[in-house]
């Protein structure tokens, strides 16, 4: 019994059980969830996180409690994490006790009781239509590498996509007679995003120039190629796209905080402001629950109150005197 009790205190012990509890939840959102690449990285950052405060105070995965919990969620507060990373940190958490749970390794949740305050959910920043126009017109399309740039950009834009699945997008993936785009979102979710008459335009432009670039190095494309490539040759990466937008942008100062994703909230906010159903946007964006769908109304009814007060006749009626 008493050395039994010194194994439970060993710090290797109880490394070694959390490794194996968390390597265990891994690949379990891998395989029954269907988790890409980058949610299970995030995950692992998260849970490593909690794995080392555990190991500092010595706690077993037996142990757990709610008081570990709420002291982790405490210490990162105190540290400066905003509510939101909180939040996404005791989800990680509430995943990782259910297979505690599973494993008969805890008998109680002891994130159930765990709360988190309210706090209001920031609204996306986007680029007026204008801006867009002169965000893409600053791309120097006299080049190949701009031809690319530019149709990055329509396709980003026009379809909504994520960065990941834009610099994952194959050859085979574009079907520019149909006018659509197959797309693999998350958790290898497929979804069909049909190609503005300006991303068409951009890509086959785009498409014609590396055609004659790897004519003259002898070099042709196989169907399954990346559809984006480096001037080495090789699919495009998320930094390598963050870095060409910023430096488009930089040609206009204030467009300096603009990302990759923006352009997706610009797609979701353009359409909804044009008028289009919000279950249409929902398939579009890849959104499996509506509710992350509908922060976007909220962006086109400031819209909508925008235009009201500049059109309507009696929306800047004076006040009584």
């Amino acid at each position: 019994m008493k050395r039994a009790a010194v194994a439970e205190r060993d710090p290797s012990t109880t490394a070694a059980q959390w490794d194996a509890i968390i390597e265990r939840h891994l690949d379990r959102l891998r395989v029954e969830r269907g988790l890409g690449n980058n949610s299970i990285e995030a995950y692992a950052r998260d849970l490593r996180d909690f794995h080392e405060y555990c190991a500092e105070h010595e706690i077993t995965p037996a142990a757990l409690g709610t008081r570990v919990v709420s002291g982790y969620l405490e210490r990162m507060g105190q540290r400066g994490m905003a509510v939101a990373s909180q939040r996404r940190h005791l989800a990680s958490i509430r995943g990782l006790v259910r297979e505690l749970l599973d494993a008969h390794i805890l008998e109680r949740d002891p994130a159930a009781a765990v709360k988190l305050r309210p706090h209001p959910r920031s609204l996306p920043r986007t680029l007026s239509r204008r801006d867009i126009e002169i965000l893409l017109d600053a791309i120097d399309t006299t080049t190949l590498r701009g031809k690319r740039d530019r149709a990055m950009l329509e396709l980003a834009y026009g379809c909504g996509l994520r960065v990941s699945e834009l610099v994952g997008l194959r050859l085979g993936q574009v079907n520019l007679a149909e006018r659509v785009v197959i797309v693999m979102g998350k958790g290898g979710k497929e979804r069909v995003v049909p190609i503005g008459k300006a991303a068409v335009r951009a890509l086959k432009g785009y498409l014609i120039a590396r055609a004659e670039e790897a004519a003259r190095n002898s070099r042709a494309a196989r169907p399954g190629a990346a559809l984006f490539i480096s001037r080495l040759g090789r699919a495009m990466t998320r930094q390598g796209f963050f870095k060409a937008l910023k430096g488009w942008a930089a040609a206009q100062p204030r467009l300096g905080w603009v990302s990759p994703h923006t352009l997706r909230h610009c797609f979701a906010t353009h359409l909804l402001e044009g008028g289009a159903d919000l279950r249409a946007v929902q398939e579009m964006l890849g959104h499996s629950d509506i509710s992350t769908t509908q922060i976007y109304t909220h962006l086109s009814r400031s819209h909508l109150r925008k235009v009201h007060r500049t059109f309507h006749p009696r929306a800047r009626y004076p006040e009584p005197a």
